[in-house]
């Protein structure tokens, strides 16, 4: 039963200087027990004039008093301590992102509170002091909260309790006078009521922005659906009509084959009732001279001349060619037709099939969520080399086809896609869909744009230049403006160049939009956006016009 109540309640013997349970306990004369190390040393402080007080009800001792150690209550502390030890149960301990208590020697319980004046973590043994002593009484205590320093200012070591709105920290009440003396400071409850109050308007426009998100994946959910729906239906009308067409060509070829095969059996059949008339005619015409060679042989000059009368001598009148054949008789010629026929229809799908795929990118765009940040505008970034074949003679290129310069006259072969006058160079390749890339110039200035690949080559018209016709768009840098051409229309940007020289470029080609950007340490500035239906694929470019100004494509990772 002792072992019971001792289990029962373990505050009893915890030492009230330590407020830990006793070690290596100690009674002193007035009966109130502490640990050895504890009374030592709190004596070893209150040493005045050989006068000696008992921390809890304050009797004086004279002399200091020799200190033994008592066997029972330690004895009695050993049992508590196993007992404890069997009485706390495993999810009472400090597990992993658990608040341990600071007090508890060994494994750590869990803290049940935190006090913000003592900067301590106490688990429900170790907290009783707090509730039954009128020393705490003032102490704060809160929910158990890890890294308690953090709460103490690192210059004065006291609690923050201080809000500076001119440096936006907390402070204590000593850093009001020095460091933060002239600042405008409140406590840190009327600091953070204010800033909670800018929270709840932050939070009010988190919630419209939810609400207006919410509202916009819902209609894109419905159009997803509607969008599947009109693909599947548009996929069996396509089907069908192909399969249409197919059918239709076949019909012709049946046509066509069976045509040629009822021309074939009349023509053969003439032959053949022309072969047998010719066949009769060769057979008569042999008998006929048999005859007369037989009767040319006779010696009877009597009969000679009677059977002459019965065999005539001189053919009839009109022997001649009966037939007329025609050498060049053939089908040459329907294969030449046909053959005609399947480039036309080829040429006529290719076009078809170019407006058909216009039509199914530009015309069925679901959504376009506009990138907002560089690492977004990334995920569409494409790698761009220089064609030496568009480089005008007196452009270089270098490091693999991704710098360009202009200079002295270089070697180039002619080639129908170089730029013959205007010191312009296309990439290899072409973008299409959703593309971005980056380009950064210096010296005196640059051309950045994009063509399709129809522009002209030869001559110095505006045909020919980037910028100056409809099939080209173009940004123009110097080193204190923008300017943006298409169609020869100039449009003057607002914008400096600052520091940065690098232009990153972004095509939506569904949605109609190319945009230019101002590329710099703080992020994307957008200096630009055309809007057009762009029905082909676009080629980027560059006019490079000043010598020592040399535009390079720079690498995306």
């Amino acid at each position: 039963m002792a072992e019971a109540s001792v289990a029962a309640d373990p505050n009893q013997f915890g030492c009230p200087i330590c407020l830990d349970q006793l070690k290596d306990p100690v009674t002193i004369a007035c009966g109130h027990s502490y640990c050895m190390s504890c009374i030592k040393s709190y004596w070893d402080q209150e040493d005045h004039a050989g006068v000696y007080r008992c921390p809890q009800c304050r009797q004086t001792f004279t002399p200091r008093p020799l200190l033994y150690r008592n066997t029972i209550l330690a004895e009695v502390m050993e049992k508590l301590k196993t007992g404890l030890q069997a009485a706390t149960p495993a999810d009472h301990y400090a597990g992993p992102g658990d608040v341990e208590c600071d007090s508890c020697t060994g494994r750590k319980r869990k803290a049940a509170k935190s006090c913000l004046v003592c900067l301590v973590s106490y688990c429900e043994s170790h907290l009783q002091p707090h509730y039954e002593s009128p020393a705490f009484k003032k102490h704060k205590l809160t929910d158990p909260i890890g890294h308690l320093q953090d709460k103490v200012c690192s210059h004065h070591d006291k609690p923050l309790e201080v809000y500076c709105r001119t440096d936006q920290q907390c402070i204590c009440n000593l850093c009001t006078m020095y460091e933060h003396r002239d600042h405008d400071t409140v406590s840190a409850a009327e600091g953070r009521m204010e800033i909670q109050k800018q929270m709840g308007e932050t939070q009010k426009e988190f919630q419209q922005r939810i609400q207006m998100r919410e509202k916009e994946l819902q209609e894109l959910r419905e159009a997803v659906g509607s969008f599947r729906s009109s693909a599947k239906s548009a996929v069996e009308d396509s089907e069908r009509i192909f399969t249409e067409m197919i059918h239709s060509i076949e019909r012709r070829r049946s046509e066509v084959t069976k045509l040629i095969r009822d021309q074939e059996k009349a023509a053969m059949s003439q032959a053949e009732r022309d072969m047998e008339i010719l066949k009769q005619e060769i057979d008569e015409l042999k008998r006929r001279h048999s005859e007369l060679e037989q009767l040319s042989h006779t010696q009877d000059h009597i009969h000679f001349l009677q059977s002459c009368q019965d065999v005539p001598v001189v053919p009839e009148a009109g022997f001649g060619p009966r037939i007329s054949v025609y050498p060049r008789c053939s089908f040459e010629n329907v294969r030449m037709v046909v053959s005609k026929l399947k480039d036309q229809l080829e040429n006529g799908c290719e076009k078809k099939t170019a407006e058909i795929h216009y039509t199914v990118t530009k015309d069925t765009v679901l959504s376009a969520l506009v990138p907002r940040t560089r690492a977004e505008f990334l995920q569409y970034s494409c790698q761009l080399t220089l064609d030496p074949n568009t480089a005008n003679r007196y452009l270089s290129l270098s490091e693999e086809n991704r710098k360009v310069t202009r200079g002295a006259e270089q070697p180039y072969p002619d080639h129908p896609r170089r730029f013959h006058c205007w010191p312009q160079v296309l990439c290899r390749e072409s973008l299409t869909g959703r593309c971005y890339w980056e380009a950064e110039w210096s010296g005196d200035g640059a051309e950045i744009g994009v063509t399709y690949k129809g522009i002209g080559r030869k001559g110095d018209s505006a045909d020919c230049q980037l910028g100056a016709n409809d099939k080209s768009w173009m940004l123009c840098c110097s080193h204190d403006s923008y300017s943006v051409w298409h169609n020869n229309k100039q449009t003057v940007i607002p914008i400096k160049p600052s520091g940065s020289r690098r232009v990153g470029v972004y095509l939506d080609q569904a949605a109609g939009t190319l945009s230019f950007y101002r590329v710099s340490s703080d992020g994307l500035t957008l200096l630009y956006s055309f809007t057009s239906s762009f029905t082909e694929p676009l080629y980027p470019g560059f006019g490079v016009y000043y010598v020592n100004s040399p535009v390079s494509l720079c690498m995306l990772g």
